[in-house]
């Protein structure tokens, strides 16, 4: 009996590490990829619990303040930008793995262009 308890316990806690909200407070230089080629904006992301605050730089869209959310590894950053007389959202929707890395996908417009992600943390 002790012993399964013990194993029950030990599950447990291995299922409440594996749920924790991983930390992605700081600056991520991202590779994006949509149909009209690559850009490598910046996200300069501050964490608190799980809302997402920071502001987005490329020299696509340009400048811009983000929101977000971080849940367990998932992430999704939104943000507003003005492009050729229109403003339009931006979502990002991503995962960060074991290494690190954040990466999926994004939204212009509500899907009128879509795009991929990868981002890897500044060392700076």
């Amino acid at each position: 009996e002790v012993f399964v308890v013990a194993l029950v316990v030990l599950l447990g806690s291995v299922e409440l590490v594996s749920a924790q909200t991983v930390d992605v407070a700081g600056t991520w230089n991202l590779e994006v990829t949509t149909d009209q080629g690559v850009t490598r904006p910046s996200f300069t992301l501050a964490q608190e619990g799980e809302r997402l605050s920071g502001s987005y730089s490329s020299e696509a869209l340009g400048e811009a303040m983000l929101r977000g959310t971080v849940t367990g590894s998932q992430v999704r950053i939104r943000f507003r930008v003005t492009l050729q007389g229109q403003t339009i959202g931006v979502i990002y929707r991503g995962t960060v793995d074991e290494e690190g890395t954040m990466s999926g996908t994004l939204d212009l417009a509500d899907g009128l262009a879509t795009g991929r992600f990868a981002a890897t943390r500044s060392s700076q």
